[in-house]
């Protein structure tokens, strides 16, 4: 592949002019940290959305005060106001939520938590939901290939989120909401400083949430959203000495159990039950070699557990996952134009999985059952390297050896570029290889919502390949020293060599890799602009277009099913003085993507090929008092729903039952109130 081959040779060629620009401190125990309340409390009143000027790779980041705008009772609900990531239901039966990022799935997106790997394998369907924003303290999305430091699964890009920390001198903060759907959201976060030194600090996070209300706002007989509720509680420490030795470790577990489906289907309900248990546990370790702290090695270990167990009519799943990541570094950072780490990595995952599948054709009955227990360990060793002239210019370069287990070595280069010719103008470039194992029917969970038959490789672990590129052009309008003014555009490129495929017919779903003859690739436009006319007033408007390819056999074009054209957002907030009142209204529209060719038939709706363009309005109103803020919004208001969103909802148990095929909302308008409440360890402004 002639792309690869010069790709190697630029980066190879690069690495000895390149490294230590703003490369993340991947272990989050070195450097100055903004831990403090003082942190927090700045970016909750500052911007809610904004992209970083000083990342090298094109980041947007949400704060604080961007979590608070909506609901947003978890992650998954926390990238409306954003055009780059797009989430949406997988299904219309088990709640489990799926992004797109570069008009890719979210399998090919690397979730981290403070720069630990999450959410991968079967915690990945459900993943976003089990993280509550109130949790946060901000979210960074990163386009495109990023650091190699924690593996080369990043192909499309990376969100990083920040939890509360520690040393956050709130000794108590409570937020509970309600929605006019009966489900109720209740979260508690409580930082405590242990020693007067300052030594010992942790941080305890709970959450609960319930939903007791089975609505059928269609009228198909099945539920709209699952019922029952989750539980989660976690506990971060930390440990700071002032000799710059830190250790940080945390426990935290999950237990969420729902059940959907059929509220009435007569005598034989088509119903899903699914129960969700997961427990991980971290230790981060970092020593500094010298007395500034220039030289420092740092140690991670994860351990993650994870169990499913769950029916989706009479197709019982059960699965359970044992994960095992540890990553030792060495970095260096003596001279100030030059940073190196280099690391050794490894990445276990024992899965163990069980499927039965029972088909109902004319005349017969037929049952399938599907039993693995692969071991999937992916062992790396890296070098990073930056050279940074100034704030002028940065080049890092990213080289990374990694041995798969059945699949041998593969070397995955990536390299980042970052100019500023001037102070308001600045330009970034990167690109680079990623792999990842596949987990097919883990990736496309929605497969066991349909009556369809299964065929192909779907039980299978093959190594998946693709290569991103692109860059971004940010303009900084000088109206203002706090530079909220910016215009920005961005291209990013996705091309898979391997990939694993899923393909739709009207009675069958078929899983089989890129052939010889076949592609897949997007292409990837964006445009931002953020401003603030006056005190207190701001606007930020993006438009997203994304142009997908994809050859499957059952389909007459290449064009790839279910993935929206474009996306344009609108974001206002008006906030008085001192904060004191707070408004938002966001609205977007969603641009049609196609349907899958059988689908063209159902509904005159799908003539074409196409869904609809539809929109979406959002708004809230906050009151803050001293130590607390009460709220009131609403979702999706203009109350446009996917219409009939489950195929032959009045035929569950036929294969031509489909609940996967999901483009559009599934809920109408929702209102929801909440309050927020903060005690302060000391007295704030």
């Amino acid at each position: 592949m002639k792309l690869s081959k010069l790709f190697y040779a630029l980066c190879l060629a690069a690495l000895p002019l390149s490294a230590a620009a703003q490369v993340p401190d991947t272990t989050g125990i070195y450097g100055e940290r903004l831990d403090t309340l003082d942190a927090s409390v700045f970016s909750a009143r500052g911007s809610g959305n904004f992209l970083s000027k000083g990342k090298d790779i094109r980041t947007e980041v949400i704060t604080a005060a961007g979590l608070c705008k909506m609901a947003c009772c978890n992650l998954a609900e926390s990238f409306e106001n954003s055009a780059s990531v797009t989430v949406g239901y997988s299904d219309a039966v088990t709640g489990a939520r799926q992004i797109r990022l570069l008009g890719q799935s979210g399998i090919y997106v690397q979730m981290l938590d403070e720069n630990r790997p999450v959410m991968r394998g079967l915690s990945a369907p459900w993943g976003l939901n089990y993280v509550p924003s109130q949790w946060l303290e901000s979210i960074q999305v990163a386009k495109g290939v990023t650091s190699v430091i924690n593996g080369v699964e990043s192909m499309t890009g990376q969100i990083n989120v920040e939890h509360r920390k520690p040393t956050d001198e709130v000794p108590l903060f409570v937020q509970a909401s309600v929605m006019n759907d009966t489900k109720t959201d209740v979260n508690l976060a409580s930082s405590l400083q242990l020693d007067e030194e300052g030594k010992w600090s942790t941080v305890i996070l709970a959450h609960g949430d319930f939903d007791a209300m089975g609505m059928d706002s269609n009228g198909d007989s099945f539920v709209d959203s699952p019922l029952g509720g989750m539980a989660g509680l976690a506990n971060r420490w930390l440990y700071y000495d002032p000799s710059g030795l830190q250790l940080r470790f945390g426990l935290s577990g999950t237990y969420d159990g729902r059940n959907s489906g059929q509220q009435h289907g007569g005598m034989n309900p088509w119903k899903a039950d699914i129960t969700n248990k997961g427990i991980d546990a971290y230790v981060k370790l970092g020593v500094p070699l010298n007395e500034d702290n220039t030289r420092n090695i740092a140690g991670i270990i994860d351990l993650n557990y994870q169990d499913v167990n769950s029916m989706f009519g009479k197709n019982p799943y059960i699965a359970d996952q044992h994960s095992l990541f540890f990553n030792l570094l060495y970095q260096d950072q003596r001279l100030d134009a030059h940073h190196l780490t280099l690391g050794l990595s490894n990445m276990l995952d024992a899965y163990r999985e069980s499927l039965t599948r029972k088909y109902m054709f004319p005349g017969e009955q037929r049952s399938d059952t599907y039993i693995s227990s692969p071991v999937l360990n992916d062992l790396g060793a890296f070098a990073e390297y930056t050279f940074r002239a100034e704030d002028k210019f940065s080049a890092i370069t990213s080289l990374r050896a990694d041995w798969y287990y059945g699949s041998g070595i593969h070397v995955s280069p990536r390299l980042t570029l970052k100019w500023t010719p001037e102070e308001h103008i600045v330009l970034r470039a990167n690109g680079g290889r990623g792999l990842r194992y596949s987990t097919p029917l883990i990736d496309n969970i929605g497969v066991l919502s349909t009556g369809k038959l299964l065929s192909g490789n779907f039980m299978e672990h093959p190594l998946e390949e693709s290569w991103t590129y692109g860059g971004n052009a940010t303009w900084y309008l000088p109206f203002d020293e706090s530079e909220k003014t910016y215009l920005s555009f961005d291209y990013f490129g996705s091309t898979f060599v391997n990939q694993m495929l899923v393909d739709y017919t009207a009675d069958a779903i078929a899983f089989y890799g890129l052939g010889p003859d076949d592609h897949s690739y997007t292409h990837n436009y964006q445009l931002d602009f953020s401003s603030e006319p006056f005190r207190g007033f701001t606007v930020t408007l993006t438009g997203r277009y994304t142009d997908a390819r994809q050859s499957l056999h059952s389909q007459a074009d290449d064009i790839r099913p279910m993935t929206s054209r474009y996306k344009a957002v609108l974001n206002l907030q008006y906030a008085t003085n001192l904060n004191k009142w707070i408004f938002d209204f966001t609205a977007s529209l969603n641009g049609p993507c196609k349907v899958w060719d059988f689908m063209k038939e159902l509904d005159p709706m799908y003539s074409d090929g196409y869904t609809p363009a539809y929109p979406l309005l959002y708004a809230q109103v906050t009151k803050r008092f001293k130590g607390f803020d009460i709220y009131l919004g609403g979702e999706n208001l203009t109350g446009f729903t996917q219409p009939s969103p489950i195929i032959s909802a009045d035929a569950p148990w036929t294969t031509a039952f489909d609940a996967s095929c999901i483009w559009g909302p599934l809920m109408g308008v929702r209102v929801y109130a909440g309050i927020r409440m903060t005690i302060w360890k000391t007295e704030k402004i």
